[in-house]
């Protein structure tokens, strides 16, 4: 296992003392496995793969922005923000070694494990693992999907219960492996320890909870969920926000914006002034908000001082300003 702490652009301070607190209150890693070899995509960079304008891999990073510290398995690359990296050793090494590699890096009671080829995971859903896990005795809480088949690598386990499973695991495939090397089918000798191992074995072990979320389970494992994932995205509903997000990403911005109050701001003026004018006049209100604090409440400030003038242009030109007579 290698572990590196270099991280993709742009340069930020480091995953520890970036994240915020997480909503549940519940302080977390995040182990991203993303070095898998892709074999139904013909060996395409699945991670890198783009949804909605994003990678997959940066999708899943920010579903689970708020953990402590975030471990990718994978070789490292550029990504959106921060993280950790992790090896298996050897590379290619199976699911259940990557999650034993980016394990030895966290040191939080709860790991969230997450594929990343999972384009409609949120952060409401990684928290509702992490409420399921605290408030219950379970060992974790995994998604399902549509079918019921478990997803564990769409889950939030204790570490402990974790490494304790990992450690049996690897104690377990060595000594099979010992038993049968000079038989005439042997598994060859590298097999040992947790090296080509299913997850269904890991999680055989452990006391699991299981939440149902078809959407957030859905992953991306041929060309054909590919298509599905970035069809669904641009439907109405959904590709606003989208658009949004990957535009933030792309130009680094870290912003909650309320799209409302700028759409708002942008019909007035379109309809009080000119069409043209609004495009142009959402760009001032950005301007004008990062002249202040830059903040979310300097946006709304500045969008409704552009509203209520397009309200006062409006009614100059319907002549609601107009002098009164002369008596």
């Amino acid at each position: 296992m290698t572990d590196n702490a270099q991280a993709g652009p742009p340069p930020a301070a480091s995953p520890e003392s970036s994240a915020p607190a997480p909503a549940t209150g519940v302080p977390y890693d995040a182990v991203v496995l993303a070095g898998g070899g892709a074999r139904r995509l013909g060996g395409a960079d699945k991670p890198g793969v783009q949804v909605g304008g994003r990678a997959l891999l940066d999708r899943v990073l920010d579903a689970c922005a708020d953990a402590a510290t975030t471990v990718v398995v994978a070789d490292p690359r550029a990504t959106v923000r921060p993280v950790r990296w992790a090896r298996e050793e050897p590379p290619g090494a199976g699911p259940v070694a990557a999650l034993d590699a980016g394990l030895r890096v966290s040191t939080a009671e709860y790991a969230v494990v997450l594929s990343a080829d999972l384009p409609f995971l949120g952060a409401d859903t990684v928290h509702r693992l992490l409420a399921a896990l605290r408030d219950g005795d379970a060992d974790g809480a995994m998604l399902t999907d549509d079918d019921g088949r478990d997803q564990p690598l769409v889950a939030a386990y204790r570490t402990a219960s974790l490494r304790g499973a990992l450690a049996d695991l690897a104690t377990e495939h060595t000594e099979q492996a010992k038993h049968t090397e000079h038989a005439e089918h042997a598994e060859p000798t590298e097999h040992r320890g947790l090296t080509g191992l299913p997850l269904r074995r890991l999680t055989a072990a452990l006391r699991l909870t299981r939440l149902t979320d078809p959407l957030a389970s859905f992953d991306c494992d041929t060309w054909e969920d590919i298509a599905h994932a970035r069809a669904r995205i641009r439907e109405h509903g959904h590709v606003l926000n989208e658009w949004i997000t990957a535009v933030k990403n792309e130009l680094g911005i870290e912003l909650d914006v309320d799209t409302r109050v700028l759409l708002d701001a942008a019909r007035d003026v379109a309809h009080g002034v000119a069409r043209p004018a609004a495009p142009l006049t959402t760009f001032l209100i950005g301007y004008a908000a990062a002249q202040g604090k830059g903040d979310a409440a300097s946006i709304a400030e500045a969008s409704a001082k552009v509203a209520d003038l397009a309200i006062r242009w409006e009614a100059e030109h319907n002549g609601g300003g107009s002098a009164p007579d002369a008596g």
